[in-house]
């Protein structure tokens, strides 16, 4: 039975956590302060520890250390009504297994004590991570265990040993090529070529003659005989990326290579064969394209013999903790930092977005964050997700959804919130402060409306941000609004700086039906970095210099909102 022991100064918490975690089965001690945890420790080793941040004489991150000192491998979850992003990243360091912001839900403390007994330590975890991630890896650089992709490492298995043509499907950023190249690696072929070929990223003018080659003088420029991608692939394997981009007169010519197993070099006389296996990919319904004439249905059947699709990544949830570590080892490696750990809310935060871009989009944002995070923790602020994709936010496990779509007062009240320069003669003013000061300020105010707006309660509250219960406490512990309620709400409202005084998209009038956060911070940034290039007449590093930020972040963020075209 687990030994499990709370410590908090108030003695109703303590009484509370004592009760709730004897009817879950754990055997538990309670101390009343720092002091008196350590001789419990001292006398008795705990496979976890609770406890309060803010108590007297000892504080949360010192009984923390202590215990750690005594004990390395005891599991520490801290609890705090008064949590920040400091506070997380101190913890964070000493070896704390996760921070929880008061108040919380039972069942949401239940499952973190669970996950956190089953790892017993960050450095457990994160070799549990690193071991199902190296065992996940069956072929080359693709990692889960999920359902999902045990079938397809099965097909993969199966069809590598075969000279069949194979077809994968799959949404954009599903790793097609990695699954055309595992086949490959796992093949009799396996020691010769795999020559991949993008044919959507090919002028239609030289792509027949980059596939076939060219005789000496079979056009203008062709001053001697070059071999093609075909003839370099002999006795290897071509995979032919976004084949529903090829027009169809190369379609034509591709099915007799693909079906004769020959072709003949643009220019020459002579047939030259070719013993390859092709493996073809699109992110389109090949179906409907035949369907539509835009692809021959005869080269359809030849190139989809054996099929194998890529499920996007919202289909195999599970496998994100994998695929985050995996990144996050990575790219801490190649870029030279050591940032090694993931707070368990921002993996939450990852675990419960739909991805729109699959895993390239879920490896674009861990590269970003290892690039830009300063501590040694990735924590939900150093996560960048692409909220202009608005089917693709945080939904994690909400039991009242909200629709998607926006309704017509938030519809109203993000009117204007592409606003470009160009759209206006003489720029506005930018409100005082740098980018983050000002985006805190209007987050702190979207906090204190919804609050009103739902008279204090917090679940009404997410869900008139379109969010989380547990991303709204995290953001309302951030600014110390936790526990905020009735006329303190009204009070710390009314002294708050009245945003729609604020120029463009900062200051929308506040829907009664509300709005979602999440979208409008990140287009109040967009705005906010137009606004600064404008100011700063198109020069980024001056830009960066108006909005106090440096400029790396500066062209970071802009990327992050697709606005950087250098």
């Amino acid at each position: 039975m687990p030994r499990l022991l709370v410590v908090d100064d108030d003695l109703s918490m303590r009484e509370f956590l004592e009760l709730m975690l004897v009817k879950e089965g754990y055997e538990v001690a309670v101390a009343s302060g720092g002091q008196e945890a350590l001789d419990l420790a001292a006398e008795t080793p705990f496979d976890l520890v609770i406890t309060d941040i803010r108590m007297k004489k000892m504080d949360g991150i010192e009984v923390l250390k202590n215990i750690k000192a005594l004990h390395p491998e005891t599991v520490v979850i801290l609890i705090s009504a008064f949590a920040t992003v400091e506070t997380a990243v101190s913890a964070m360091r000493e070896g704390a297994y996760d921070f929880i912001p008061k108040p919380f839900q039972l069942e949401e403390l239940k499952a973190v004590i669970r996950g956190a007994l089953a790892h017993r330590t960050p450095e457990a975890e994160r070799k549990a991570l690193q071991d199902r991630v190296k065992h996940g890896c069956h072929f080359g650089s693709l990692v889960g265990t999920s359902p999902a992709m045990l079938k397809v490492y099965d097909l993969v298995t199966r069809a590598a040993q075969t000279p069949t043509n194979i077809f994968i499907s799959g949404e954009s950023g599903t790793g097609k090529e990695l699954v055309a190249r595992a086949i490959h690696d796992n093949s009799p072929r396996a020691r010769n070529q795999f020559v991949a070929i993008n044919c959507g990223g090919m002028p239609e003018q030289l792509i027949e003659s980059e596939l076939f080659g060219y005789r000496k003088g079979a056009f203008t420029g062709a001053a001697a005989d070059k071999p093609g991608l075909f003839e370099m692939a002999h006795k290897g394997t071509i995979f032919l990326d976004e084949v529903a981009e090829l027009t169809i007169p190369i379609q034509v010519k591709l099915l007799r290579a693909v079906q004769e197993k020959a072709y003949r070099p643009v220019g020459g006389t002579e047939e030259k064969t070719v013993d390859a296996r092709f493996i073809a990919a699109t992110n389109k319904t090949l179906e409907d394209e035949v369907m539509a004439g835009r692809f021959r249905e005869d080269l359809y059947y030849r190139l989809n013999v054996i099929n194998i699709h890529m499920p996007p990544l919202r289909e195999r949830r599970s496998d994100i903790p994998l695929l985050a570590h995996f990144f996050l080892e990575k790219y801490s490696r190649e870029l030279g930092k050591d940032v090694r750990k993931m707070s368990a809310y921002a993996l939450d935060i990852l675990s419960n977005y739909d991805f729109p871009g699959n895993v390239r989009e879920l490896e674009n944002i861990i590269e970003r964050s290892v690039a830009l995070e300063q501590s040694n923790i990735i924590l939900p602020e150093s996560l960048t997700l692409a909220s202009f994709k608005q089917q693709g936010r945080i939904l994690a496990g909400r039991s009242n959804q909200v629709p998607a779509p926006q309704p017509p007062e938030a519809e109203t009240a993000l009117s204007g919130l592409g606003f470009r320069p160009e759209e206006k003669e003489t720029p506005e003013p930018l409100p005082p402060g740098s980018l983050d000061e000002i985006l805190d300020r209007l987050e702190k105010r979207l906090l204190l409306c919804a609050l009103k707006t739902a008279h204090g309660n917090r679940q009404l509250a997410a869900d008139l941000l379109r969010t989380t219960t547990r991303s709204l406490r995290y953001r309302l512990a951030k600014f110390g609004l936790g526990e905020l309620n009735g006329r303190k709400i009204e009070e710390e409202l009314d002294q708050f700086e009245d945003t729609r005084t604020w120029p463009g998209p900062l200051g929308p009038v506040w829907p009664q039906s509300g709005l979602d956060i999440e979208l409008t911070l990140a287009r109040a940034e967009q705005y906010l970095l137009e606004r600064g290039l404008a100011k700063a007449g198109g020069s980024k590093s001056r830009a960066a210099e108006i909005l106090g930020i440096t400029f790396r972040s500066f062209r970071y963020r802009l990327s992050k909102n697709d606005t950087d075209d250098e």
